[in-house]
């Protein structure tokens, strides 16, 4: 039963102080995550690419709508239509502004 006790106790030490380090380490690494996100080249770099490929998606879609034309079922082609006529208000589904 001694040993058992032991055991836990030492468990238990170990957890808390294992805790302490991990949450240490972690704040560590959400502030240097923060920091890379908040970089001005990395932010533009993300945007560039969110651009290039929003403008990728859309040229396929209008490559695809273009073959696939008529034999699409007609509920696909409304829901298909209604999200173009969405994207050509300026605005896509995220609420930025397309340009």
């Amino acid at each position: 039963m001694r040993y058992r006790l032991t055991f836990i106790a030492g468990l238990a030490l170990g957890y808390v102080i294992g805790t302490r380090a991990g949450r240490e380490r972690y704040e560590q690494l959400k502030k240097s995550a923060r920091q890379f996100a908040q970089n001005p080249a990395v932010r533009n770099t993300a945007e560039s690419a969110a651009q290039s490929g929003r403008d990728l998606a859309g040229k396929a879609y209008h490559v695809v709508s273009d073959k696939v034309g008529d034999k699409m079922p007609a509920s696909v082609a409304d829901r298909v239509r209604s999200l173009r006529d969405r994207g050509q208000n300026g605005e896509d589904d995220w609420g930025t502004t397309n340009t």
